[in-house]
């Protein structure tokens, strides 16, 4: 367990060795779902993993759920770990997470990857296309789906299910991801969705321009999530490189782990746009 400065304990754990690697889980309101990347990236990197505040393992009572809070916490999981420097992995909300830890804290990140996230613009631009093809994506368990209340461990499924790329994959990927199940923290997924929707999309693109850290960006080319809403964070950032994985979709390691771990182990230098 690892302490917040406000005395909160927070679940996390340390595999292999080597350059330290942590890794900041999706939701928000979910837990550490990395179990397959840690074990299959141990071989190069310390891998550093915790659960959010609130979220599976962790402590978290009623909160406070903001995404100042989150950057706090994860400082004081690099702390608690007696990290220096890090590579930073965030997947989906966590590459949000990860993106504003590295623009408070640039001096902490070897290198940011970031993963199936939803870029810096407003929200309306991504999710009313993203919305029409979730609900195709459940096909025959859209029913079934919105008939079980949020949360529920079967919704969870049905609705994780959508996010892979493969449908006779599917459910089965998507009931390991609820294995085990922890619950999900609606209000940390309502508070830490609405501060996202409320960040001001010029002032982050004005301090992604002056971010210099080497980042690379992973995307599932079959992602629900329309890939063109990470173009501006693309555009904005000086020291970026994006790697798109054929065929896989919001969690690609699951569908294109070599390609994934290619993406991910690659430490050659990104040279600065332009370059």
């Amino acid at each position: 367990m690892i302490r917040t400065d406000d005395g909160i304990r927070l679940w996390a754990g340390r595999t292999g060795s080597g350059p330290a690697l942590v890794l900041c889980h999706g939701g928000p309101g979910l837990w550490d779902m990395f179990g397959q990347v840690a074990a299959g990236l141990s071989d190069v990197y310390a891998v550093h993993r915790w659960d959010q505040r609130g979220c599976g393992r962790s402590e978290g009572g009623a909160g406070p759920y903001t995404v100042e809070r989150a950057v706090a916490d994860l400082e004081a999981v690099r702390r608690g770990f007696g990290l220096d420097r890090m590579v930073l992995l965030g997947h989906s909300w966590g590459a949000y997470l990860a993106l504003r830890y590295a623009l408070d804290h640039p001096e902490r990140v070897d290198r940011l990857l970031y993963v199936s996230g939803v870029g810096i613009g407003p929200e309306d631009a991504w999710r009313p296309p993203f919305v029409d093809r979730f609900l195709h994506a459940l096909g025959p368990h859209r029913d079934r789906w919105e008939e079980l209340a949020p949360g529920d461990r079967e919704r969870c499924v049905l609705q994780w299910s959508a996010d892979f790329a493969d449908p006779d994959r599917a459910l089965q990927e998507a009931a390991r991801m609820a294995t085990p199940f922890f619950g999900v923290n609606t209000e940390s997924n309502g508070l830490l969705s609405a501060a996202m929707r409320a960040e001001d999309p010029e002032a982050l693109h004005a301090r992604c321009t002056r971010l210099d850290v080497d980042t690379v960006i992973v995307d599932g080319e079959l992602d629900l999530r329309p890939r063109s809403a990470v173009d501006s964070l693309e555009r904005a950032l000086p020291r970026v490189r994006r790697v798109t994985l054929k065929g896989a979709g919001h969690m690609p390691w699951a569908e294109d782990w070599e390609g994934f771990r290619a993406a991910v182990t690659d430490t050659s230098r990104v040279p600065p746009t332009g370059e």
